[in-house]
């Protein structure tokens, strides 16, 4: 008998913010106002695409700009309030927010820590590891998805605003992407149980 490939069917989707739902701004700046959220090509109807298939869709985000004093919390949660109107008019939501908004080394609730996943887990007692997945594009949102044994796919993005440790995030990635419309389209199709491999 031939082997074949396990096919995982997702229904959680954890995803970071930034780099992958809206513009990343250069390392060391931070999205601090509606103004400077910029949404990525396709992500509304990716999210939709999720969303019309029955998946819990949740963000889990370090937002260190609070703990700089750059912004606060009401106003990293306005910016989420907005970003749910904007995906509400093209039909989409996202399910819950989770956020760090502490200096690394002062809570276990910064990825790649598993606090947010905790939390999530509290909120949504339903949510199985072996059936979700983290979409990220940092070395910390790959450690969090494996930290939290869920699969995980990386997003490339743009060179300019790679993290230090993207080479490491590749190889620790399930799946490598582009964006997030190309990882809904994957994990739609049937995510491989497997490592490693390139989209």
């Amino acid at each position: 008998m031939r082997s074949q490939s396990k096919v995982n069917r997702i229904r959680t989707v954890f995803l970071d913010r930034d780099g992958v739902i809206n513009r990343k701004q250069p390392e060391g700046a931070y999205v601090t106002s509606w103004d400077q959220f910029a949404m990525l090509p396709g992500v509304p109807r990716a999210i939709k695409r999720m969303n019309d298939a029955g998946m819990t869709v949740i963000v889990v985000s370090n937002q260190h700009c609070i703990a700089l004093g750059l912004c606060t919390r009401a106003g990293v949660d306005e910016i989420h309030q907005r970003l749910q109107d904007s995906l509400e008019t093209e039909g989409g939501h996202i399910d819950r927010f989770y956020i760090c908004e502490h200096n690394a080394g002062m809570c276990v609730c910064r990825k790649p820590d598993i606090g947010l996943f905790q939390q999530a887990l509290a909120d949504f007692p339903q949510i199985r590891p072996e059936s979700s997945v983290m979409i990220g594009d940092s070395l910390s949102d790959m450690e969090f998805g494996h930290r939290a044994s869920m699969q995980t796919i990386f997003i490339e993005g743009r060179p300019e605003t790679a993290r230090p440790g993207a080479s490491r995030a590749r190889t620790m990635a399930n799946v490598i992407c582009q964006s997030l419309p190309q990882a809904v389209r994957i994990i739609l199709s049937g995510l491989p149980d497997k490592r490693n491999s390139t989209a």
